[in-house]
């Protein structure tokens, strides 16, 4: 590693608090262990966790580093004992557990993948946070086979383009809720039948309309809070709910009764803390059957805005927003 630089700049959080909170500093180089990849980074996608993070609510699991970034997207810098498969100067993207506000990143090699053929580098890097989620959730905990209905809620969001997509091209009908009627376009446009204003429609009402009664078997959801509620509602017999966030509140009262007479599974996850073993087996998924759809144009990458990375705290700001469609990615040069 004696021709790469001793220092890097990295987004560092002051101390919990707002946007302003994100501060650019001089770091050492990340250390490069056994089975690890050093990785240059070109763009890193911003991604909810980091907000909570910033405000001090999610804190970076054992190890991880406190700069924040789940996802990136760079050149191989360098090699860690035992990495097999890359070598200097590929074009990869990886999944974080933090990190990826910075020049540089260390990454174990199994939550590494290359460039989908086609991808510019901000694209790569607003890909593995969403699709590592998606993939994990929807598909291995759900199960969503091609002829089932699918709800997500937040369609707009960088979660929910990407399930959209994902959902649609393996043969879901698809469903999505969103908070305007171009954030419904949007998601009209990537592949939902129908998108449902919450702002305006009851989504329980139009769902149980657009499936003659019967409800969609597999509902993606980060709103939590009044929705878990209704989310049993929009549900068809033998239906799953999948929740990977509680945005609308964690806590709720609800009535179960819907959930036993419709014999429904209710699960969620997280996926920063979880193994990396875990994360690899994700990988390696996404490889086979989602890189495929990306390089060939079925499944893109859908891109709000970029900021260098000194203007973290304005990237914050649009995300805080809400009035982003896709993802926004922080750049490097």
């Amino acid at each position: 590693m004696s021709d790469l630089p001793a220092t890097m700049t990295a987004i560092e959080v002051s101390e919990p608090g707002g946007p302003e909170a994100l501060k650019p500093v001089s770091q050492p180089l990340p250390s490069v262990g056994a089975g690890e990849i050093l990785i240059k980074v070109a763009a890193a996608g911003i991604n909810r966790a980091d907000i909570l993070q910033r405000r001090g609510f999610y804190p970076p699991p054992p190890g991880a580093p406190n700069t924040p970034g789940l996802e990136a997207a760079g050149t191989v810098a360098a090699l860690g004992a035992g990495v097999s498969g890359f070598a200097i100067g590929d074009e990869v993207c990886c999944l974080l557990a933090g990190g990826g506000y910075a020049e540089y990143c260390a990454v174990p090699a199994p939550q590494v993948l290359p460039v989908p053929k086609g991808l510019s580098m901000v694209e790569a890097g607003a890909v593995p946070e969403t699709f590592f989620t998606v993939w994990t959730n929807v598909f291995d905990q759900a199960g969503l086979k091609s002829g089932e209905r699918f709800l997500v809620h937040g369609g707009s969001s960088g979660i929910g383009t990407t399930a959209i997509q994902l959902a649609h091209a393996f043969g879901a009908e698809t469903y999505a809720t969103a908070g305007s009627a171009e954030k419904c376009a949007a998601c009209e446009k990537l592949g939902a039948k129908r998108a449902i204003n919450y702002r305006e429609e009851d989504f329980v009402a139009v769902i149980k309309d657009a499936t003659n009664g019967e409800g969609v078997d597999v509902i993606l959801d980060m709103v939590g809070g009044e929705y878990v509620q209704r989310n049993f509602a929009a549900l068809a017999v033998g239906g799953r709910l999948v929740n990977i966030a509680f945005m609308g509140g964690a806590k709720a009262q609800v009535d179960f009764n819907p959930f036993l007479r419709k014999r429904l599974t209710f699960s969620g996850s997280t996926l920063r803390a979880r193994p990396v073993e875990e994360k690899g087996e994700i990988a390696a998924s996404l490889r086979q059957k989602a890189w495929p759809l990306l390089e060939d144009g079925t499944v893109k990458a859908v891109i709000d805005s970029t900021y260098p990375l000194a203007d973290a705290p304005k990237a914050h700001e649009r995300m805080e927003s809400s009035a982003h469609i896709g993802k926004i990615v922080l750049t490097m040069g």
